[in-house]
């Protein structure tokens, strides 16, 4: 089979890389994708918000299935635009898509199908934000509505805090802003649980915990994701099925009485409280990097998962998992995530010599005569997988010192809270 992937990250280098291990699939184009991904696919330059010119390019090229990394082309509505092509597509429509497009319709759904998330309010303008914010109790989460790459959500101790962030909501550091969300905050523990799904019927696709702030003790601007581990430490039996009928049950069915089966990843962001889950946010695909963590632990054909949930046949695949604990670290540019600069070499990239249950993810990377640059924020993930994930950090934080890359910075004490204690 012939497969597109659209995005040019580090989870779309590991979607790439796994999908290559199929003996059902012939050859892999990346649009627009990475200097890893070309190193095992056809890296294509599509502006993939252009939709027309994606379906020209695939038409042309007989693809099969297209398999959607990034979450902006979901919520613009491609795989419902492609579909009407009779394009097969792995990611859910415009209309699904909007349990990551504006947090405002989740907070809805969760209110009227009694999902259990954090209190909240919906304002439309500074002086109600302003009066709603006098009367918080603080800590209090303030959030821009739409897409934001995992970077509007502001946890404030202080009314000051609180109304600066409103104010560049409002002033459109995420885009245009007609309301914003503020939420009570919610003590406990985060976890990322991950679901894939065929539009009838769903399967648990692994768990991990994402580590958001820039700096080391999940401190600083907060981030794509600077590192993440998996499993989760909480994950148990019994939390699973409590998240399962109390949170993905009902979103899925929530969605079916809209007219929106939800196929593809759904990520679920959560707070656990005194073994309690409660709902936190949603994305329509897989993480990034819990997707280059999870992966590696996978035992089952990838592309036969995908395959089967394209076809509406999920229910009759297995899904495996090994039982090592993997860890990634992300390799940044000094500056991210705010001003940092681009196109520069990483020389060493090809003198890493890699062993079993080590894998290097591109992310913000380019090719260009046989040499290897930066080419955005994130630029290379470390994943290890092993039997502790103390381990598996100390390998990961020696390879990244054996690249001895300058233009770069990276935390050091991922997955601290399960390595600690």
């Amino acid at each position: 089979m012939n497969i597109v992937i659209l995005g040019s990250g580090g989870r779309e280098h590991a979607l790439c890389y796994y999908i290559k291990q199929s003996p059902k699939v012939k050859n892999i184009y990346c649009i627009p994708g990475n200097a890893g991904t070309s190193k095992i696919a056809v890296n294509i330059d599509i502006d993939i918000d252009n939709f027309s010119l994606l379906k020209k390019f695939i038409i042309k090229n007989t693809i099969d299935i297209v398999i959607v990394g990034p979450e902006k082309p979901l919520v613009n509505g491609v795989t419902d635009y492609l579909e009407k092509n009779r394009i097969k597509v792995f990611g859910p429509s415009k209309k699904a898509s909007q349990l990551e497009g504006s947090k405002i319709f989740t907070k809805k759904l969760c209110k009227k199908y009694n999902i259990p998330t954090a209190k909240f309010g919906i304002l439309k303008n500074l002086k109600e934000t302003d009066s709603y914010i006098n009367n918080c109790k603080f800590p209090i989460v303030v959030k821009a509505d739409g897409l934001a790459s995992g970077k509007g959500v502001y946890i404030c101790k202080t009314k000051k805090a609180a109304k600066i962030a409103a104010r560049q909501i409002f002033n459109g550091k995420f885009g245009n802003a007609k309301k914003i969300l503020i939420e009570e905050f919610l003590k406990g523990e985060e976890m990322s649980f991950f679901i894939i799904s065929d539009g009838k019927n769903f399967k648990k696709f692994g768990t991990a915990q994402d580590h958001k702030r820039a700096k080391e003790g999940d401190l600083g601007l907060n981030t794509g994701g600077m590192g993440a581990y998996s499993p989760s430490r909480l994950e148990s039996t019994k939390l699973d099925n409590k998240i399962i009928n109390k949170i993905i049950k009902p979103t899925l069915k929530a969605l079916k009485k809209i007219g929106a089966n939800f196929k593809g990843f759904l990520y679920v962001g959560l707070m656990i409280v005194k073994n309690e889950p409660y709902l936190i946010e949603y994305n329509v695909r897989m993480g990034d990097p819990e997707c280059q963590t999870i992966l590696p632990k996978l035992k089952t054909d990838f592309f036969d998962i995908i395959l089967a949930s394209v076809t509406k046949n999920l229910k009759s695949i297995n899904i495996e998992w090994d039982n090592k604990k993997n860890l990634c670290v992300v390799l940044c540019a000094k500056g991210y995530p705010a001003t940092f600069k681009k196109n520069i070499e990483i020389k060493n990239i090809n003198s890493i010599k890699l062993k079993k249950n080590e894998y290097i993810f591109h992310a913000g990377t380019k090719y260009n005569q046989l040499k290897t640059f930066s080419n955005g924020g994130r630029v290379l993930n470390f994943v290890v997988g092993s039997n502790s994930f103390k381990k598996s950090r100390t390998i990961a934080n020696n390879i990244i010192k054996k690249l001895n890359w300058t233009g770069g910075y990276f935390r050091k004490d991922i997955g601290y809270k399960v390595i600690n204690k």
